[in-house]
């Protein structure tokens, strides 16, 4: 496996501040609470779905930034039983799932423990690819008129 070191990148690149702390993030061990999945439902459409076994829609919290999504759950009013076993967790957690450009969050669920939080990408229309029409020497009087009417 390459390794690469990181630091030297750094020295010798600018502008890709955001892409190589993603990379360095990355690579930091993290804790696997809650579990979840993230799909491809369509050409533009994603679904993050974490299983939040214990917790109600009150204990959750989504929070939608320019390049990042963070879902936070805190379990209120925990009720301390006398467990034999503890095998469900509700224990706080901070979950970031870090977006790429023009992913919009449209909307979330919470159905039977099952979180579901649908995004979409959405390029905005001038970023989008168009067609370009060709003059051609033949149709020279064509293009006077585009140009003298914009």
């Amino acid at each position: 496996m390459r390794t690469y070191d990181l630091p030297t990148l750094r020295r010798s690149t600018v502008g890709f501040d955001r892409l190589l702390n993603l990379v360095s993030d990355a690579t930091v061990a993290e804790d696997n609470f809650p579990p979840f999945d993230v799909e491809r439902t369509g050409e533009n459409q994603y679904r993050i779905s974490m299983a939040l076994a214990g917790f109600a829609p009150q204990d959750i919290d989504i929070t939608a930034e320019q390049s990042a999504l963070a879902v936070e759950g805190r379990k209120v009013g925990k009720e301390d039983g006398d467990y034999l076993h503890q095998g469900i967790s509700v224990r706080p957690f901070r979950r970031v799932f870090n977006l790429s450009e023009h992913m919009q969050v449209k909307d979330a669920t919470f159905d039977n423990g099952l979180l579901n939080i649908v995004l979409i990408r959405e390029i905005p229309e001038a970023m989008k690819p168009r067609r370009i029409p060709i003059v051609g020497a033949g149709n020279e009087s064509q293009k006077t008129e585009n140009t003298q009417a914009a």
